[in-house]
């Protein structure tokens, strides 16, 4: 189900959270990856746990994001009824040069297999042909 139309006050709500930088950077890496952990996006955005987990929390009560928990991980990914939402704006603003550099140290760190993302992926394959003979 995708969100055709809000109500003024969830509107305004959505674009506070739009508002900050950092929640554009951080939406727009989830937003390119499909998810993310926070211990990922403090290293790609060097950012301190605290401050990310805020700006978490803040796109989260907004309504924009999921999350699960994997591990001792919890991942961040775009919630569907949004996704129009996201693209939209996210394509306005795709070639920002910080936003260009977030994502080319998100490739470099993921080829270098320093992410959770790929650590949970791997665990999981593990976990799943541990029995497997």
């Amino acid at each position: 189900m995708r969100i055709k139309k809000v109500n003024l006050p969830t509107g305004c709500h959505l674009f506070k959270a739009l508002s900050e930088d950092a929640r554009l950077r951080i939406l727009h890496l989830i937003y390119r990856n499909e998810e993310m952990c926070i211990s990922d996006l403090e290293i790609i955005l060097d950012f301190t746990q605290t401050k990310t987990s805020r700006h978490l929390n803040y796109l989260k009560n907004a309504g924009l994001l999921n999350s699960r928990k994997q591990d001792h991980w919890v991942f961040y990914s775009i919630k569907e009824a949004m996704q129009d939402i996201v693209t939209s704006l996210l394509t306005i603003v795709d070639t920002d040069p910080r936003l260009v550099k977030d994502q080319e140290v998100f490739e470099i760190m993921y080829t270098n297999r320093e992410l959770a993302l790929y650590k949970s992926q791997k665990n999981h394959w593990r976990n799943r042909h541990q029995f497997d003979f």
